[in-house]
């Protein structure tokens, strides 16, 4: 791997800095029901540019390798929240096959997009996100439910796209989706910890095929994903997901919208500032 010349104590802070990103991943999938893509991400696009991971496939090695990891943390956080009763089932039952649909065509997406591309996408719709969350409105509320098949159809191949190139785990757009239409923040983070179940295995699997045999990745990679990340961060974030879960049952809704809004900031900047760095 590129950069893996560098001496073996640099390394190991690097290895350091991605092992607390997977407790703070942990955290945010139990809390914001988000995978920890939106942690870990904007750590992985650090790490493999101190690496000297070619920036041609860099953000979409962090994106990819997000995916892998999002699998089980969403499965252990989904878990949490279903066992208090707070996913709601009918709407991710309706996700099933719409969510899928949106993770393969932004696969395909992400096969020939540039990484400026991709750090585009993801500045722009995190920023988007906090906006509506800081300043949250009743009278921003679309209605009062949820709409009916064909509307959660079109927003369930909208979700799986855009979540499958920013690398989360679907709680982004999910929870805006949900709050939108008159459901708790507290509901929509539950059911979010499921549609990232949607969204993670069959984008893994797509971001494996967009970047099969590509010459420019690093050591320990399978298409878009890198196994060292992957098996570093997963055993940390499951054990501390469960701890987000009951913070997030702890919190007040407004509580929850605000921190979330300002977590969306930061890595909005951060994204921003890369394009101009």
């Amino acid at each position: 791997m590129s950069g893996l010349d560098l001496p073996w104590n640099e390394l190991a802070v690097f290895a350091g800095v991605i092992a607390i990103s997977g407790i703070v991943s942990g955290l945010m999938a139990g809390i914001f029901g988000i995978g920890g893509g939106a942690v870990l991400v904007p750590v992985f696009y650090q790490v493999f540019e101190i690496l000297g991971v070619d920036e041609s496939v860099r953000m979409h090695l962090a994106v990819g390798s997000s995916l892998a990891i999002i699998i089980p943390t969403s499965l252990r956080s989904f878990t949490a929240h279903k066992a208090r009763g707070a996913v709601d089932m009918d709407l991710l039952k309706s996700f099933l096959v719409p969510v899928p649909i949106g993770v393969i065509l932004a696969s395909i997406t992400a096969a020939f997009i540039t990484s400026e591309g991709l750090r585009v996408v993801f500045a722009v719709l995190m920023l988007l996100v906090a906006v509506r969350l800081l300043f949250n409105r009743e009278s921003w509320r679309l209605s009062p439910d949820l709409p009916g098949t064909a509307g959660r159809s079109v927003a369930g191949v909208i979700i799986g796209y855009f979540s499958t190139l920013m690398g989360i785990g679907g709680g982004v757009m999910n929870n805006t989706f949900m709050t939108m239409y008159g459901r708790s923040m507290h509901q929509a983070v539950a059911t979010s910890s499921g549609v990232g179940v949607l969204i993670a295995i069959p984008g893994t699997l797509g971001y494996i095929w967009a970047g099969w045999n590509n010459p420019d990745l690093p050591i320990a990679s399978t298409g878009y994903i890198n196994w060292i990340a992957v098996a570093l961060i997963i055993p940390i974030a499951l054990i501390v997901t469960p701890y987000g879960v009951r913070i997030a049952h702890a919190l007040k809704k407004r509580q929850l919208e605000i921190a979330f809004g300002l977590f969306c900031i930061f890595v909005s900047a951060r994204f921003f500032w890369s394009l101009i760095d």
